[in-house]
């Protein structure tokens, strides 16, 4: 079968969660179908030989990432649209166009379309069977119930109303829809009823990456990995540094912060011992060498690939009830799990002290993912959905 993949992410190198999860896909997919790549690329200089070099894709297009700005003449224009303004403002002419000319120039079986900054496009392959992959409305629907100020619970509200509006008519028009946990399954067929079909594909990971990652733990380390770029990210360390970090430094003078990803120039609040790691080639080394990985996260939806990374490898992992959310995980057994600032400082300083706890954890966590979370357990329910959506 041959199906085309449209990615708002290039997955290579798979160096964040959604590239994570788009790379496994299409290695998947590879091996079975003929496969597409037609992407758009989120940094200066992509490599398409790369993805081919690894044999996850036949073909290779990659198109510039216009990023959302709320402040340009097209999203103030789009106060005025019933459309989302994310949407009118990323919208790109010369993806559009690549997609017209790939339906035209060649026959596909299936289009997958990843997120909804690709599945807009389905204008331009209405005709084609189509699967909506990784669909996420928790995010806008958790900032909305956690908005105390009223002007900013208007505006939300109207972003959720024409989100809501949009995503009716855009659903019914695909075979089928991907979500990444049952929180985000409840939610979408709550919300869009006539949906035609949803299936959970958890966020997973690929265990024989994680066999042989050395680990060689610094003491008192503690690893948080995500891009500020995210403003999840940003919020949960924003409150890690100015709420908890302290707390831990009192009890463990020498513990270390250490951050990687993409800090976007946003300030955190005064702390000693935070490093900015910014991008870092070999993050799973990194965080193999971290006592704690932490996921301190307070909003936000789906399920979180930094702990189920950092459970794989081994790292014991600290998280709030939101980071953990749709997980499956039992806290104390593979995790822990903390929601108020002095609580989650002593989860930490616990694990800090306990070679035996941290081992524990460990053991348990990497179990607990190989059964749970492994691409090769996952893979088939996803393929029968492509098969199913294609009609093949």
């Amino acid at each position: 079968m041959r199906i085309l993949f449209l990615s708002r992410w290039f997955p290579f190198p798979a160096n964040n969660g959604s590239k994570l999860r788009i790379h496994n896909l299409l290695r998947g997919l590879s091996q079975h179908h003929d496969v597409t790549l037609l992407s758009f690329s989120d940094q200066p200089e992509v490599s398409r030989e790369a993805v081919k070099s690894q044999s996850v894709c036949s073909d290779v297009h990659v198109i510039p990432w216009h990023e959302f700005d709320p402040h340009s003449l097209r999203a103030r224009l789009g106060f005025l649209s019933l459309k989302p303004r994310s949407v009118i403002d990323t919208f790109s002419r010369e993806m559009a166009e690549k997609i017209t000319e790939l339906l035209s120039t060649r026959q596909y079986d299936l289009v997958i379309a990843s997120q909804l900054s690709t599945a807009a496009y389905h204008p331009y392959f209405r005709h084609v069977p189509a699967v909506f992959e990784e669909l996420e409305i928790g995010l806008s629907l958790d900032d909305l119930r956690r908005t105390l100020d009223w002007k900013k619970r208007l505006r939300l509200s109207l972003t959720w109303f024409k989100l809501h509006r949009y995503l009716s008519r855009l659903l019914d028009s695909f075979q089928a829809v991907t979500v990444v946990s049952k929180q985000e399954e409840q939610l979408v067929l709550e919300n869009f009823p006539k949906v035609k079909r949803v299936q959970v594909i958890p966020n997973c990971m690929n265990m024989d990456e994680y066999t042989d990652v050395h680990r060689d733990v610094r003491p008192n380390t503690l690893i948080f990995t995500g891009s500020f770029r995210y403003y999840v990210n940003y919020d949960a360390m924003k409150w890690f540094v100015g709420e908890v970090f302290p707390l831990i430094l009192e009890e463990v003078p020498s513990a270390e912060l250490i951050i990687t990803g993409d800090h976007a120039d946003l300030p955190l609040p005064p702390c000693k011992n935070v490093t900015l790691a910014g991008y870092v080639d070999d993050v799973k080394s990194l965080i193999a060498s971290s006592t704690v990985a932490l996921a301190p996260l307070l909003s936000g939806g789906g399920t979180r690939l930094k702990i189920l990374e950092a459970m794989a490898i081994g790292t014991p992992v600290v998280a709030t009830s939101k980071g953990a959310e749709g997980l499956g995980a039992v806290p104390g057994e593979h995790l822990c799990l903390a929601d108020d600032p002095r609580q989650f400082a002593e989860n930490i300083i616990h694990l800090l002290g306990d070679v035996r706890l941290r081992n524990r954890n460990s053991k348990n966590a990497r179990q607990f993912v190989a059964e749970n979370y492994d691409w090769h357990g996952v893979m088939p329910f996803f393929l029968e959905l492509v098969e199913r959506a294609s009609g093949k």
